[in-house]
Parts: structure tokens; C-alpha cells; sequence
């Protein structure tokens, strides 16, 4: 399989990505979002970065780039479709997934290391992992905090969307182990179909054995899945 991974002005994950899911033996081409998406694609990733320098807000205008319309065509088709960080903001931004990132409960860029639960292990992205499992990723973001209104949580808790959250070193969810204030320590949701995926923390930083940690494998996975 072939996965597009979309480049916009601004992006800095794009590469990163490409090596990670190669190493997993998973074909990955960068697509320039001004050339669109290619025609035999069987996924899309939309990188980390700060396209266009997050003018407006995080991820604004690289969700009216005229690529975005046909990724929505291909995610409604059922071409799996992930966002990750700046990636994420883009594809909330343009309706892939609901909700909105947003600025840090501390107003500040926090790059660290962080613990995150796996909610629900019957995705294609979190098959690898158990249900209640911890495992590790960096984040680097300004706007992270995932906010929604209360009806549309109610919604993703009670139809399982919730992929991950942020949680201590034990699995144990609460406001200590929030980075970033996202609502109900929200770390990562599908769409209407669990074949598109968005998240904040990066798993293409830890999917590499060179680097110590492969933690993340287990996400990129998804698209073989």
C-alpha cells in the first residue's frame, strides 16, 4: 500500500513520517498539497508542523487548501486517514473529526514526553495495543487542548471514538496528568468511521528502534490494518 503524506507550507513532521512508516515497510510518498492527491493512494497522513505559521488559528488554512476536499472524498470512500498534532488541528478543522485544539491551559509551546491510555484497542490504529494499556509519546504543540461541547463528548464516550488519553505513569486519568487541559483528558478520536483517526501526540517519534522507543509502531500500524 501507499500512503500520501500531505506537505503544506509549514510542515516539519512530513519526513519524519515517511521514515517511520518505511520502516514499518509501509510505502509512504510526499505530496505537495498545491499537486493533490495522487490516484492509486491507499491512506493519507497529515503531518505535524505550523502550517502557515498558524495564522489565524492552528491548522485554519491548510483545511481550505483545495487537497483537503478531495481527502474528505477519499475518507468518506474509506481510505484511512490520519492527523497527528498539526495534522489533527487541520482535520478537525475540516470536519474529518469533530472538536477543536486550542491554546494550552498554560498559553505556552510544551514539548515533553508524556503517558497516554489506550480507551479502545478495536480501531485500526490501536489494534496493536490492550485496552487500559500505558504507553509513551512526545507532544509539541501551542494549541493542544481538545475542546468540545458536552453533547458531542457524550456522543464520542458512548459510541467508543475516544482512541487515547493523557493519564499518569499507572493508567490513572486525572487533571495532574493533563498537559494541556484538553476536556476530559482527550488525547486522540476516530471520525464517523474508525479508519480516520486524529491525535495530538506524535507516534512517528517513537517508531523507530535506533531511537530507543517504538511505542508508536503500534498507531502507524493502523494503515496496514
Amino acid at each position: 500500500m501507499t500512503v500520501a503524506v500531505v506537505r503544506f507550507g509549514g510542515s516539519n513532521c512530513d519526513r519524519d513520517s515517511i521514515q517511520a512508516l518505511t520502516q514499518l515497510g509501509i510505502d509512504a510518498e510526499l505530496v505537495w498539497h498545491e499537486d493533490g492527491l495522487p490516484a492509486d493512494i491507499d491512506g493519507v497522513m497529515l503531518p505535524g508542523g505550523f502550517s502557515y505559521g498558524d495564522y489565524l488559528r492552528a491548522g485554519a488554512m491548510a483545511a481550505r487548501s483545495p487537497i483537503m476536499q478531495e481527502v474528505r472524498e477519499a475518507a468518506s470512500e474509506g481510505v484511512p486517514v490520519l492527523g497527528v498534532c498539526n495534522g489533527a488541528q487541520i482535520g478537525c478543522e475540516s470536519s474529518l473529526t469533530p472538536g477543536a485544539f486550542t491554546t494550552n491551559r498554560s498559553a505556552r509551546f510544551q514539548c515533553e514526553r508524556v503517558h497516554l491510555r489506550v480507551e479502545n484497542a478495536d480501531t485500526p490504529w490501536t489494534s496493536a495495543y490492550e485496552e487500559g494499556e500505558v504507553v509513551e509519546f512526545p507532544i509539541a504543540h501551542g494549541e493542544g487542548r481538545f475542546e468540545i461541547d458536552d453533547d458531542r463528548l457524550n456522543e464520542l464516550e458512548d459510541e467508543d471514538r475516544i482512541l487515547f488519553r493523557y493519564c499518569d505513569e499507572d493508567g490513572e486519568v486525572h487533571e495532574g496528568a493533563n498537559p494541556n487541559g484538553s476536556k476530559h483528558n482527550v488525547a486522540g478520536i476516530t471520525g464517523e468511521r474508525d479508519s480516520i483517526a486524529v491525535m495530538m501526540p506524535h507516534p512517528e517519534r517513537v517508531a523507530l528502534p535506533d531511537l530507543g522507543q517504538v511505542d508508536g509502531q503500534g498507531v502507524l500500524r493502523g494503515f496496514a490494518e
